[in-house]
């Protein structure tokens, strides 16, 4: 039992990503949601330098085509499985009143209309925030980011209910969430965010407080919260997190470290 919280990691990586985990698994899916905002660590470091290898290797001048990269490469990485509960909220949203309808929609494996939207929608607007921190030279941004998105997961699982009645993906780790989950997934966010001076810090009160008000929404439209509920608020909060660094330009690398409080 005392390996359960390390063998977690694997389940973290096996749940969020195509990265292999040739070690054991924990059985317990719960212990894997502290390693949430590592993963995001994790992957912000590969499109990382991905990012840096496009700008000082392959064409520096073409920013827009590093962001298309980085965004095939999030999606590929990710199987696209946020993309995919972006897009049933979506079309279980739109037009429709009932919440048992509207949790029947989101199981439905077909992309209806407004989940096609929702998708042209947030891609384009994360491709470009992302060009723009690759004109400017600010996307070590991209790390808190990831981390701050994957750890909100958390955030929704520690305390909110699950919607359905039965069994889903989401299921069993909400069965297993605990206080101290959430406290040691926002331990580490904090920690990561303070590596960005107060602005990372910042920037994860943002993330937290966009969850709560999707939170909100989902309880009040949902009942609770579904794996797929849980993708699109990592979606959601990935965007506006990206929106936001990408605002004031190369700007923000003033901000990167400590000296600018002193």
């Amino acid at each position: 039992m005392k390996t359960q919280p390390i063998r977690g990691i694997g389940t973290a990586f096996r749940t969020l990503t195509i990265i292999p985990w040739p070690f054991k698994e924990s059985k317990d899916l719960s212990s894997s949601l502290p390693w949430f905002p590592f993963v995001g660590l994790i992957l912000g470091l590969i499109l990382y330098v991905v990012a840096f290898i496009w700008i000082r290797i392959v064409l520096r001048e073409w920013p827009e085509g590093g962001a298309v990269i980085i965004l095939t490469a999030q999606v590929i990485l990710t199987r696209g499985l946020h993309l995919d509960g972006l897009a049933d909220w979506a079309d279980a949203i739109g037009g429709h009143h009932e919440r048992e309808r509207r949790l029947t929609i989101m199981k439905d494996s077909h992309l209806g209309t407004f989940g096609v939207l929702a998708l042209v929608i947030v891609l384009f607007i994360k491709w470009v925030a992302i060009n723009r921190l690759i004109l400017t030279g600010s996307f070590i941004w991209l790390l808190p980011v990831l981390i701050i998105s994957r750890g909100m997961m958390v955030e929704l699982i520690t305390t909110m209910p699950y919607a359905r009645a039965g069994e889903g993906m989401a299921q069993p780790f909400v069965r297993g969430a605990s206080t101290r989950h959430r406290v040691l997934t926002h331990t580490f966010c904090l920690c990561a965010c303070l590596f960005f001076s107060p602005a990372g810090v910042a920037l994860f009160g943002m993330g937290w407080m966009i969850t709560r008000l999707l939170g909100i929404s989902f309880q009040r439209s949902f009942g609770g919260i579904t794996g797929d509920l849980l993708g699109m608020n990592n979606e959601i909060v990935e965007m506006i997190l990206l929106m936001i660094c990408a605002l004031p330009g190369n700007l923000i690398l003033r901000y990167t470290d400590w000296s600018w409080v002193f």
